[in-house]
């Protein structure tokens, strides 16, 4: 096979992903994190005015409002953005921040061990939300208008903000039933058909599930009830079609049906595509997508076959789907 190319290389070394997000749901995130904003601003200059005299936003808000903003917008179903995550990330960071500033004021490490602290006590009261580490420095870094507010840095501005992000993110997602926050009350409009177990080669239990995570030992940003969910999908849609295809046709797209870094789309090349030194009792194909992408390679028609599961078609951003 030829190696694969350096824009590829270099994607997969930045870990840039293909982005299967419609643009529809773009724009959603995109006006809803404005109005996150907005009402943030002004729930918080409504309810203690005299902060609001001469200050432009920065007396009103902590900064960090903007990432949870992101959070709760673009990926409200995340664990991450959860509102136990969102409500304990920032009020134990400002605490944990507001503490270290009164302990150790004017050392520069103070910051550092700020953040630090904060990400161990979210890990600790299972309420990581990234946002938090930005709440816990502006306590530190935030000048002499936050040190003077001491311990009320938690009421105004960093509860009040949470208040009010958490409700317009409560109120804007509700509108559409697909981004229902919280996750808990998310419903699929279409309840998910049942399958007989009996049918499957083996069935994934939820103890072989969290045996996993805890095998990966890393912070996925997926709740377990949408994971679960989604595992169920992926397997219902895996019994549609078990067989390997019959016919391997020059010019479609083929999968091996793997998951992660297992998974490949190889396409076979045509005759005009062929290489003219190529063997005609061999295969040719060029992997256009997951593991060894970009290369190109060639075998016999039935080594192929024994490793395509299915023939799939493109649906654009990187998305394939199983021909029907």
């Amino acid at each position: 096979m030829s190696p694969p190319s350096r824009l590829t290389e270099l994607r997969l070394l930045l870990g840039i992903e293909r982005n299967t997000t419609r643009h529809g749901e773009k724009w959603i995130s995109g006006i809803g994190a404005l109005l996150g904003i907005v009402s943030v601003y002004w729930l918080t200059r409504w309810t203690f005015p005299e902060h609001a005299a001469g200050a432009v936003g920065g007396a009103l808000m902590v900064t960090s409002m903007g990432a949870s903003a992101v959070l709760l917008f673009a990926v409200p179903q995340g664990a991450l953005s959860q509102p136990w995550a969102v409500i304990g990330g920032h009020l134990l960071s400002a605490f944990i921040g507001v503490s270290c500033q009164k302990l150790f004021a004017d050392h520069a490490w103070t910051a550092a061990l700020a953040v630090g602290l904060a990400v161990l006590g979210m890990y600790y009261l299972r309420c990581i939300h990234p946002p938090g580490g930005a709440t816990a420095l502006a306590a530190v870094i935030g000048g002499s208008q936050v040190h003077e507010l001491g311990y009320g840095y938690l009421l105004m501005p960093v509860l009040i903000n949470v208040i009010a992000i958490l409700s317009m993110a409560i109120v804007f997602n509700a509108l559409f039933p697909w981004r229902r926050y919280p996750a808990h009350l998310h419903k699929r409009r279409q309840p998910i058909p049942a399958t007989r177990p009996a049918a499957r080669q083996f069935e994934l239990t939820q103890e072989d599930f969290s045996a996993a995570m805890e095998q990966l030992n890393s912070y996925v940003d997926i709740t377990t009830e949408n994971l679960t969910e989604l595992l169920e999908l992926a397997k219902q849609h895996a019994e549609k079609n078990i067989t390997h295809p019959q016919d391997i046709i020059a010019g479609r797209a083929y999968s091996n049906g793997k998951l992660g870094k297992l998974w490949s789309v190889r396409r076979v090349l045509t005759q005009e595509e062929r290489p003219a030194d190529a063997a005609p009792d061999r295969l040719h194909y060029h992997v256009i997508a997951g593991d060894q992408a970009a290369q190109s390679g060639a075998c016999s028609v039935e080594a192929f076959r024994a490793w395509a599961r299915f023939e799939v078609v493109s649906q654009g951003s990187g998305r394939w789907m199983k021909a029907e």
